[in-house]
């Protein structure tokens, strides 16, 4: 899977250096030169990840943060050319994740990157499952195929892959999945694995893997991501 990448920087030649290095990494690159146009694109399009320049033409690298972490919690690398330790400590307590002072090297920030999304968003052991879970865009890989899910969908098969072979009674999956549903009874759960199982069979078939039912109904008690 592919990060999504927004560069927030007003220096062309710093913003292609960190455009190629992200793309060298098979990460997807898009950059904006104001926090304004920044704030506009995120509100309209989720990002793995926010490289911010403090020092912006229309406003602060702070300002922008502290809007954007009104409606976003994508996490955000400060660049900037200030080495005060006031300045480092301001932008973390604001909501950044990780700083990196002018000048730096390409690799320096694609390691941080890759350090960030490691540490919020640990990976599914793949060797056991096959999935890939990322909470923040709310997407779900199976076998690195994107799987087309519904919301509920979503949140249902979240719930299994953060605890795989738990079980989980249909009870506890209602209180999980549906606390916000009005008038949702248990044979909710039931349909949605059966939608679930559909669309995990369709991406086995297409990568020739066998039919193994990775949704385990255990009589009486509910459902488990593993036997």
């Amino acid at each position: 899977m592919s990060l999504s990448v927004l560069i927030i920087e007003d220096e062309p030649s710093i913003a292609e250096t960190i455009i190629y290095a992200c793309q060298a990494e098979q990460m997807q690159a898009y950059h904006v030169v104001l926090g304004q146009q920044a704030l506009d694109v995120l509100k309209k399009q989720p990002f793995d990840m926010i490289i911010l320049d403090i020092g912006l033409p229309d406003m602060t690298g702070f300002d922008v943060c502290k809007q954007l972490r009104r409606f976003c919690n994508t996490p955000v690398l400060f660049l900037t050319a200030r080495n005060h330790e006031v300045d480092r400590i301001l932008g973390l307590e604001i909501g950044a994740d990780d700083y990196v002072t002018k000048p730096f090297s390409p690799r320096e920030i694609v390691a941080r990157i890759k350090a960030i999304q490691r540490r919020l968003h640990p990976e599914i052991d793949h060797a056991a499952t096959g999935f890939q879970l990322d909470e923040h865009a709310s997407r779900i890989y199976y076998q690195q195929q994107l799987l087309p899910l519904t919301r509920y969908e979503f949140l249902l098969l979240k719930t299994l892959i953060l605890q795989p072979h738990r079980v989980f009674s249909r009870a506890s999956l209602m209180d999980t999945v549906w606390q916000s549903a009005e008038d949702s009874m248990e044979r909710t759960v039931d349909t949605h694995v059966k939608t679930l199982r559909s669309k995990l069979r369709e991406v086995s078939l297409a990568h020739q893997l066998p039919a193994t039912t990775l949704i385990v109904t255990h009589r009486g008690m509910g459902y488990s991501l593993l036997p």
